[in-house]
């Protein structure tokens, strides 16, 4: 209907009519808003009668802790920053007034480091006939380069014993740009030792081609560190290379890098009932800040990833299960509660925790892990509980309620992307509480206003309940169960059976455990062997380890090279 018809019959009602018929509508329908504004109240007040004073009181200090949390003044949490240590000093305060005891090394604080790989430092320099050039910009060292310094004449057109080298990559990737095997990581490794071994003293690497080489500067590459520096030029160097190929330059090279190191604290606590068991319950606080870690899903501009299901809403938990359990005084078991820091970047709190316990670990009955807990979902009412394989004990202990609150699909492995996982490793029972992955996973937009407090309240009540109902029995027994294949950016069809250690620091790829019946048990790999080289590839991290893993499909064999120790083993290996 046209509009303008609509507003000239309404200017054409008079007085009348509209006493008559217009007045009686607006009355009644004001009437309907009043009725609906009641029915309503009555609704929410219904609700709030349903929920108990303790219930009313949780979910309450829920939405506390997380609108803390997860509020842009943390600036994400991440790992080592003011928003970490805002982050852990309001835990502390919250375990404080519940009146738990300090299980840190320093009072409720457990400090551990982060080694993030290398950093090239400020004073790297290179200057070429008097021309300052800028690190990063025009050049970089490579991670495997050595700390050095040289001053020295040197061409593009002479490889001269007591100098340093230029080399042009242009003919080695012409050559191998049909090979599917070309690892240019290797051949660079290759010629460095060739330029070693005739008197180089400096190797510049540059590219006069146009194939792609992709040579960056790796900071997570820990292969051997070379004895002479090796640089990769630039196009604004390579442009003045090529103005004149036999030109003689004056150089002055100087590299220096560094390990850089961050700190990040767990926070830890206790109540001691000197019981014979202590039930362990722990979340991880640290988030990605800014997504500087480059662990963010969100393509945009740099944002402030508040994390609130990720995991604002497990801490959350964990400290209204603090409160909960000192209240009810039961004295069956100790309790230990830990929010973790550096999970985000591999594990890195409950690993140092579990490595540098503050308890004996032989007395842990088994540990609870909440990771994205807080976006139950009303409608599917699902939760999944992980490590259900890790003691026989958890069938019956997870469904011993007449009427449970939720469904539940279970996940039997007892590791995962989780906390939790660094207690299996130490053969220690665990359950790992989660409600699903969600479009804001890793992003921005994962705020407080999104979480579900009621479901929260349901699984922190559950999660009591069935701490009690372990307390009715024995310690309980463990279980290994099957692995969990980690990810990464490479896409590959087979695996070895090993779980990489993440906080390693070394050469290689450190293996924390090693899946029974999998290839490299098989081939006789054990855990805390180090792998240096995977067939054709050598291996200085996760990722390049991940790489290599790409390269091969099922039923391929390969010799991996591992170190022991001090000994250096191959093995035989079909995937």
């Amino acid at each position: 209907m046209n509009q303008n018809f609509v507003k000239s019959q309404l200017y054409n009602i008079s007085m009348q009519e509209h006493n008559t018929f217009v007045l009686p509508i607006i009355k009644q329908m004001m009437k309907q808003i009043v009725f609906l504004f009641l029915a309503v109240s009555l609704t929410l007040a219904g609700f709030a009668q349903k929920l108990g004073k303790a219930d009313r009181l949780t979910i309450a200090n829920l939405r506390a802790h997380l609108q803390y949390l997860a509020d842009d003044k943390l600036e994400g949490r991440r790992t080592g920053t003011k928003g970490e240590e805002l982050a852990y000093q309001y835990i502390i305060s919250q375990f404080e007034k519940c009146g738990l005891e300090p299980k840190g090394t320093n009072g409720f604080l457990q400090a551990f480091e982060v080694n993030e790989g290398k950093q090239v430092l400020a004073s790297t320099l290179l200057i070429m006939d008097g021309e300052h050039f800028k690190v990063e910009k025009d050049f970089f060292p490579l991670a495997w380069s050595a700390n050095g310094s040289v001053e020295s004449i040197a061409s593009p057109g002479l490889a001269e014993n007591g100098g340093p080298w230029f080399f042009d990559l242009k003919e080695l990737l012409e050559q191998n740009q049909n090979n599917p095997h070309f690892d240019i990581s290797h051949a660079l490794r290759e010629k460095e030792k060739a330029a070693l071994s005739k008197g180089a003293t400096a190797l510049l690497l540059y590219n006069s081609s146009t194939l792609a080489d992709n040579i960056k500067y790796n900071s997570k590459d820990r292969s051997a560190v070379s004895t002479i520096p090796v640089v990769y030029l630039n196009q604004s160097i390579v442009t003045k290379l090529q103005k004149d190929p036999a030109h003689t330059w004056d150089i002055k090279l100087k590299t220096v890098q560094s390990d850089k190191i961050r700190k990040g604290n767990n926070v830890v606590a206790f109540i001691n009932n000197n019981a014979a068991t202590t039930i362990v319950l722990g979340a991880h606080y640290d988030h990605l800040g800014y997504g500087e870690d480059n662990n963010s899903r969100y393509t945009g501009t740099a944002a402030i990833h508040n994390g609130a299901d990720d995991n604002a809403s497990g801490t959350a938990a964990l400290l209204e299960l603090a409160r909960i359990l000192k209240a009810n005084g039961s004295k069956k078991s100790n309790y230990l509660f830990i929010a973790f820091s550096g999970e985000e970047l591999g594990l890195y709190g409950s690993k140092y925790y579990i490595d540098n316990p503050t308890v004996s670990l032989t007395t842990i009955n088994f540990m609870i892990n909440m990771d994205m807990v807080g976006r139950f979902s009303d409608s599917s009412k699902t939760i999944t509980i992980g490590g259900v394989g890790t003691s026989p004990s958890w069938g019956s202990l997870l469904n011993g309620e007449k009427k449970m609150p939720f469904s539940i699909k279970i996940d039997s492995s007892g590791t995962g992307p989780s906390d939790h996982t660094s207690f299996y490793r130490k053969d220690i029972p665990v359950l790992f509480f989660f409600t699903g992955l969600h479009t804001d996973y890793h992003k921005p937009s994962d705020d407080f206003d999104k979480i579900n407090y009621n479901g929260q309240l349901k699984i922190v009540n559950y999660i009591a309940r069935l701490v009690a109902r372990t307390e009715a029995q024995n310690k309980l027994v463990f279980t290994k169960t099957r692995e969990q294949q980690t990810t990464t950016s490479a896409r590959f069809t087979v695996s070895m059976g090993i779980m990489p250690d993440y906080t390693f620091s070394g050469g290689g790829v450190k293996a924390d455990g090693v899946s029974d019946g999998r290839a490299a048990q098989k081939a006789g790999i054990k855990a805390g062997d180090i792998i240096t080289q995977l067939g054709d590839y050598n291996i200085s991290s996760v990722e390049s380890y991940m790489q290599a893993l790409s390269k091969f499909k099922k039923g391929d064999a390969a010799k991996v090279k591992v170190k022991r120790g001090a000994e250096e083993l191959v093995f035989d290996i079909v995937f």
